[in-house]
């Protein structure tokens, strides 16, 4: 198991080898990865893709992705790619959903390979300045801060 994501983050299974993984007939969330330096860093793993699929068995993993060639040209080979998988339970906005985790990992990571790009920035004046004896400040912690 795997946790990607902000704050908690969410539990996806593997990393696993993609070359031999199975896609499961389920919705999800994937994460295409490699071991960007496996020598001084063997659990570290660099995010490159982040997709979604109503059918994970039918998103064309691992070898007819329409993104699977910049995958392999990222890792070296294809045959170091590794997989990571979220499923979410159905529920009547599914689409919706996987939507905006695969949106959530894409500004958090950046992948290489994901033509659509997010900025994972904070700026006060979305929902304007506030505070309250109840709460903190809404933005991210350090948003406030000067800078030293």
């Amino acid at each position: 198991m795997i946790r990607l994501g902000s704050l908690a983050g969410y539990s996806f299974e593997g990393p696993l080898l993609l070359g031999g993984w199975n896609p499961p007939k389920k919705p999800g969330v994937y994460a295409i990865m490699y071991k960007a330096d496996p020598v001084k860093k063997p659990e570290s793993y660099a995010v490159i893709y982040v997709g979604y699929a109503l059918d994970l068995s039918k998103a064309g993993l691992p070898k007819r992705h329409p993104a699977a060639s910049c995958w392999a040209e990222r890792a070296g080979s294809p045959w170091k790619l590794h997989v990571a998988s979220y499923h979410v339970p159905d529920s009547q906005s599914l689409e919706g959903t996987l939507r905006q985790i695969q949106i959530e990992l894409i500004a958090k990571y950046n992948p290489i390979c994901n033509d659509d790009k997010y900025d994972n920035a904070w700026d006060d004046t979305w929902l304007g300045d506030y505070t309250s004896s109840l709460t903190g400040p809404l933005a991210p912690r350090g948003a406030h801060e000067e800078p030293k």
